[in-house]
């Protein structure tokens, strides 16, 4: 089956400065988007995401490269010559003006009319379910309600890609993953293609259907949110989606060798290298000290967090493993700092990074 392509990078280049003061933004940056997918952008402050975002809305034009929409090469066409949309961090509502009047702006601005725009605004107001505010100013409504209300804004035009750069980041954690949820829910019903912007991985991981991780100006890995979880393509993707443990060891046979015994890993690593072994803290079960195939390791903390409580162990060699149990109303039984357990990892849940 082909697949739609809405949005393409091609070698993207964009330097800040000049000669050996310049600072790469974007380094040969290339992408695809499919039509209709909520795609994420996901990284630290600093790695180019929101750079990348202002190409696609012609805010910035690349040093090098080209903008695709639609196949075709938009590079050089201004914002207002392209069919996409963009919400930011601030709404940048007007407060004298009704929730319909602020929905309704930009396609007064393009000299729809007036019935058209009336019309549109009411349909968006529904949409995110703001139609009983209509005629309410923006100053008298919340953080959320003002978050959908710029939502409706962009939505209004029927843009055929929707940019989103931490729209929710103002928000207090409930009413962020309530949003969280409401968007999903907005880009389903819609059809248009989302491009979010975050730092946050459990944004990423509730609403994408693929993620983009970057770091210092490159896409490091493109996949579903399972897949960037489950097989990371490097440490740094490892540790910036979830928790991970990181063990060193080394490679022999399909066995990674670590303080105390054996991990069996899939094929495929250079015989005799030093490698790290990945493995996330809920794939870490505990077991008797000793069974047989288990790593022995040592209790140095039990950390509550309502539902789960994360055990912290030591290896024989120090290293330190993380394991994430299922809380229980009596506690851990038999857990308490100084334990002596042992440790088996999930099968095929641990992963090799080569150093």
């Amino acid at each position: 089956m082909t697949v739609s392509i809405a949005v393409e990078a091609r070698n993207a280049v964009k330097a800040f400065g000049q000669g050996e003061a310049a600072v790469r933004a974007l380094d040969d940056v290339s992408v695809q988007i499919r039509q209709g997918e909520f795609f994420t952008l996901l990284g630290p402050s600093g790695c180019g995401k929101t750079t990348l975002l202002r190409l696609i809305a012609g805010f910035e034009t690349p040093t090098s490269g080209q903008i695709l929409l639609d196949g075709k090469d938009i590079t050089a066409d201004p914002p207002n010559r392209r069919p996409v949309n963009t919400v930011f961090q601030s709404y940048a509502l007007f407060p004298h003006l009704t929730v319909a009047q602020n929905v309704g702006f930009g396609l007064q601005m393009q000299g729809r009319p007036r019935a058209e725009v009336a019309d549109r605004a009411a349909k968006m107001l529904t949409l995110v379910r703001l139609d009983h505010l209509a005629q309410r100013k923006t100053s008298q409504l919340s953080g959320g309600q003002q978050q959908r209300v710029a939502l409706a804004r962009a939505l209004a035009p029927q843009p055929k890609v929707l940019l989103l750069d931490e729209p929710l980041s103002a928000l207090d954690l409930k009413l962020r993953k309530e949003m969280q949820i409401e968007l999903k829910r907005l880009q389903h019903e819609t059809g248009i293609t989302f491009v979010f912007v975050t730092h946050d991985q459990e944004e990423a991981l509730t609403m994408s259907d693929r993620i983009g991780v970057m770091s210092a100006g490159k896409i490091l890995q493109v996949g579903s949110p399972r897949d960037i979880y489950t097989r990371p393509a490097n440490r740094f993707v490892a540790s910036f989606i979830g928790e991970t443990n990181f063990l060193p060891g080394f490679y022999a046979h399909g066995q990674v060798a670590l303080a105390g015994g054996h991990v069996p890993v899939a094929a495929g690593t250079k015989e005799g290298s030093t490698v790290t072994l990945a493995v996330r803290p809920e794939q870490v079960r505990l077991v008797a000290a000793d069974a047989p195939g288990s790593l022995p390791a040592t209790v140095r903390d039990l950390v509550y967090f309502g539902t789960d409580t994360h055990c912290h162990m030591a290896l024989s060699d120090g290293s330190e493993v993380v394991a994430r149990l299922q809380s229980s109303v009596s506690g851990e039984a038999g857990l308490e700092p100084g334990a002596r357990v042992g440790l088996v990892f999930t099968e095929g849940a641990a992963q090799v990074l080569e150093d």
